[in-house]
């Protein structure tokens, strides 16, 4: 996050009316002995001015010979029964000294006593504002600063330019539930004006929801980092959390089918996985499925070493097998589950040649197996026939079927997720 410079609180003497020109000699007594007693209101007693006179305070400044004008800062606050306009004068030059050196000790009272001055115009005032916010900010005093940045708020005309480092500061100052509360709403109005919400926001507002365990509110967070900035560990998170861990979740069903819309999203499963989806692939009667899940396990470099080898390589050999002995029988199996009582055949038929990658064949059967009907899930089954027409390279229509898909024990959230994919990959 950038940060109001403080260079841009050194500011000419000038600025704030100390010239010669704004000098007024003290009243003579004996002429007006009523007004002696103090200052004219807006004037610097010209003892006061000596020590503070732009004309010497400038090439000291140059020269960076701050302790002379530390000196005279010390001897200017010893004048008694100063006027507030003279505290004011005091106070911006301790301002200017506190900037120069980066001394907040100086810099940080000084500037809160000129913002309650009263004296600042309403644009330099909002400016003086957030400065002292930030200031507060980055010397990690969070209270103070979300004092300072939500008093800019009220005060500014432009109180948006506030909201990320006050977000933070409420971060950072462990007050998750008022980050979460101002990140939420900030996203959707940055998404919904067409525009993309920084990767860093979608993470605070994950954080902070993680934090407070609000266990919605990580997931609808991860959901947009996904959508938004999609790599291998949040797709990964988020069908843990989205599919495979939600209530009703039938991962007998369905858990082959969070490994085939992990394969498509990731560019690396880990082993467990790879093996996972193979051996599951097999059960259902996809040899073919299994030795393409096996082999881009071991193109990846993940199966085939370590303790595991062995096992590995059995089951690369069993579903090689299969797969072989599949493509020769598959045609076979055409008539019987034609002639079946329900549709369960055809879409598994259909699945097989889509795994063969004979797309457009393994959507006709899938379809024909839906249409027959006398399935124990059918929403299971359309999710197959989305997939089934993404292998075959028809994203309108797996658009459009996954857009059919509801519950199911994790068919619903699968599609949902799937048309995330299809819109990153468009």
């Amino acid at each position: 996050m950038s940060q109001f410079r403080l260079a841009r609180l050194c500011l000419m003497l000038a600025a704030v009316g100390l010239s010669s020109a704004a000098v007024i000699p003290a009243v003579n007594a004996q002429d007006k002995p009523a007004a002696a007693a103090e200052a004219p209101k807006d004037s610097v007693r010209p003892e006061l001015f000596k020590l503070l006179d732009p004309a010497q305070i400038k090439p000291l400044m140059d020269a960076k010979n701050y302790a002379e004008i530390q000196s005279r800062v010390t001897q200017a606050e010893a004048f008694p029964n100063r006027t507030p306009y003279e505290d004011y004068v005091v106070n911006r030059m301790k301002l200017s000294l506190g900037s120069a050196t980066n001394n907040n000790a100086i810099a940080m009272p000084a500037l809160e006593a000129v913002i309650g001055s009263g004296r600042l115009a309403p644009n330099e005032q909002a400016d003086f504002i957030q400065a002292l916010a930030n200031m507060h900010y980055n010397a990690k005093d969070y209270p103070k600063a979300i004092e300072w940045f939500k008093r800019y708020q009220k005060e500014s005309t432009t109180p948006e330019k506030v909201a990320a480092p006050l977000t933070r500061a409420y971060y950072l100052g462990g007050d998750y539930a008022n980050a979460k509360a101002a990140l939420l709403p900030a996203i959707e109005a940055t998404e919904k004006a067409g525009q993309k919400p920084s990767e860093e926001d979608l993470r605070l507002l994950a954080s902070s929801a993680n934090k407070v365990k609000d266990d919605a509110g990580y997931l609808t967070a991860l959901e947009k980092l996904v959508a938004h900035y999609p790599s291998d560990d949040f797709w990964t998170d988020l069908l843990n959390r989205g599919v495979a861990r939600k209530s009703g979740f039938d991962a007998q069903t369905n858990m082959i089918n969070v490994y085939r819309l992990e394969a498509a999203a990731v560019k690396q499963m880990a082993a467990e996985e790879y093996v996972d989806l193979a051996e599951l692939s097999l059960r259902d009667g996809f040899p073919t499925e299994a030795k393409k899940a096996i082999e881009a396990g071991y193109a990846a470099g993940v199966l085939g070493k370590g303790a595991n080898a062995k096992t590995h390589a059995s089951l690369r050999d069993k579903a090689n097998k299969g797969a072989a002995d599949d493509a020769k029988n598959i045609a076979a199996g055409e008539a019987g589950a034609a002639k079946a009582k329900t549709g369960a055949g055809l879409v598994n038929l259909g699945w097989a040649y889509a795994t063969m990658d004979q797309g457009d064949k393994g959507v006709g059967f899938i379809q024909q197996g839906i249409a027959k009907g006398g399935l124990k899930n059918a929403e299971e089954a359309k999710l197959r026939l989305g997939m089934a027409q993404v292998r075959a390279g028809k994203k309108a229509d797996a658009i459009a079927t996954f857009q059919t898909v509801k519950g199911g024990g994790g068919a619903g959230d699968l599609a949902k997720y799937w048309l995330v994919l299809l819109a990153q990959q468009k």
